[in-house]
């Protein structure tokens, strides 16, 4: 195992002016998965929004793929989301334009200058989610399934040591569920970390990993029981 990427100590997080989770420490270090339980309210949602930059980091250490959580400046934001890729229960597609569009807009947004090494780049991440050919449809035109494969071929184009994917199964069925896990693992297997929140047990009784659980203010590691 490599170096940590995202690292917590006694970290309190807020949601407004309520603290939801406290004393948090986590340390995920490069190429580990871990799953992150708890009931809706549990602060599950709001330690991500703290991982990427929407919530500021009150109390305690908290460092991501490089940056200090709680001297994180507005302007520092949008680097720190190159390096991770974030996955949304909602997609968060632009409707307006096609999937080689969504993700030529991040790249221009991003930096990136070169047409021919955008393209290149377009390709590959589709090529990876299974959607090289459906380049030149808009998101409403594609299923659920096939949109969140875009989404996760979008948290790619920055080549992210780190990507949090938040509740990426929530919007699909089971069957889908399972082609998206999928992917994610292979993605897992390619030597990304990943931190993914979920309410899909069947997901993590399938495909195991850690499990991070948020429950009663404080999150904890759920040890698997070991059947003898």
């Amino acid at each position: 195992m490599g170096n940590s990427i995202l690292h917590l100590e006694n970290a309190d997080i807020y949601q407004r002016d309520n603290l939801v989770l406290s004393k948090v420490n986590l340390t995920i270090k490069q190429g580990e998965f871990y799953y992150l339980i708890g009931k809706t309210g549990s602060g599950k949602s709001s330690l991500m929004k703290t991982l990427y930059g929407d919530l500021l980091l009150q109390r305690g250490i908290g460092s991501i793929v490089g940056f200090d959580l709680k001297k994180l400046k507005d302007k520092e934001i949008p680097f720190l989301r190159r390096k991770i890729g974030i996955v949304f229960q909602d997609f968060k597609l632009l409707n307006d334009r096609t999937v080689f569009d969504n993700l030529l807009f991040v790249l221009k947004a991003t930096g990136w200058k070169d047409k021919t090494s955008m393209k290149a780049k377009i390709e590959e991440v589709l090529d990876r989610v299974g959607m090289k050919t459906k380049y030149y449809k808009s998101p409403y035109e594609l299923s659920g399934g096939e949109q969140q494969r875009v989404a996760i071929a979008r948290a790619l184009l920055n080549d992210p040591e780190l990507i949090l994917a938040d509740e990426p199964t929530g919007n699909l069925d089971p069957k889908t569920s399972i082609e998206v896990m999928d992917l994610l693992n292979k993605i897992h297997q390619s030597g990304k970390s990943i931190l993914m929140a979920t309410h899909d047990y069947a997901l993590i009784v399938k495909f195991k990993q850690k499990t991070l659980k948020c429950e009663g203010g404080e999150l904890f590691e759920v040890v698997a029981q070991t059947t003898p």
